[in-house]
């Protein structure tokens, strides 16, 4: 079966906002400013609700019969609904276990109010069984089936006091973590025009996610530890074959440069 780890990047909705708030005047930059203002007013902090929020990246993970591949859908330049119509389409063509970190609590809403947003049908995504049997007590939507396995949710046991960040449960393994970027950095990055630098921390998201993922493998009987081992050595193979500067850095935090 193909499996696919996938992580997203956001920015502010600023079109929304603009329009929400009544603020055509404003440059992008303040409309921003006054969406984060207002959501401290409300709630004390500013993370948007995830309706407000845009994707500007979406990376890819995927382990299927010819190997392991790692890449950021679209390219630099490709907009939203390109991002958002190619994550889904792949669903279609490959019907592929999904596994995010946080993912049922954050990417995937955010996936579901931007398709609506451009009119992207995903009829794969929403089967529920009645065109396709198998789908019925295992689909993508059920919290407790396993065609999207959200790792945080499963390992805190669904509870949220048990919830833990990615990166500090990838430095409890051994792994890399994260690298330069933080989440709360992309809008900054974003305004700056450093769409690559977005792409690229969002790239090792997604790497942090499926290695992880091998590690809860491994737990719960589905690989061996050799296994483990095998799999990590081809991702690195596959990494030092790809050659990009980010990927290389992922390596030799991980001491496998």
């Amino acid at each position: 079966m193909t499996t696919l780890a996938f992580d997203i990047e956001t920015v502010p909705d600023v079109d929304f906002g603009r329009r929400y708030l009544g603020l055509d005047s404003l440059s992008d930059e303040d409309v921003g400013q006054a969406m984060f203002a207002l959501r401290r007013q409300r709630t004390g902090n500013d993370f948007l609700p995830l309706h407000q929020q845009r994707i500007v990246s979406i990376a890819c993970a995927m382990r299927s019969r010819d190997g392991f591949r790692l890449w950021s859908l679209g390219g630099s330049e490709a907009n939203e609904a390109e991002l958002v119509t190619r994550f889904f389409d792949g669903i279609e063509r490959y019907s592929p276990e999904l596994v995010s970190w946080n993912g049922a609590g954050f990417d995937l809403p955010v996936l579901h109010y931007r398709a609506l947003r451009h009119g992207i049908a995903a009829p794969r995504y929403w089967e529920l069984g009645d065109s396709d049997r198998e789908f019925r007590y295992n689909n993508y939507l059920g919290r407790f089936h396993w065609r999207h396995v959200d790792l945080m949710d499963v390992l805190s046991g669904y509870q949220f006091r048990g919830a833990a960040r990615l990166d500090e449960v990838a430095v409890l393994l051994g792994l890399p973590g994260k690298l330069g970027l933080s989440g709360d950095r992309v809008w900054d990055e974003w305004r700056q025009g450093h769409i690559g630098a977005i792409r690229d921390y969002c790239e090792t998201d997604a790497l942090n996610t499926w290695l992880v993922f091998l590690h809860f493998e491994r737990f719960r009987g589905r690989r061996t530890t050799l296994e483990l081992e095998q799999e990590e050595a081809l991702v690195a193979e596959v990494l030092k074959a790809d050659g990009r500067a980010h990927l290389g850095e992922f390596l030799r935090a991980w001491g496998r440069e």
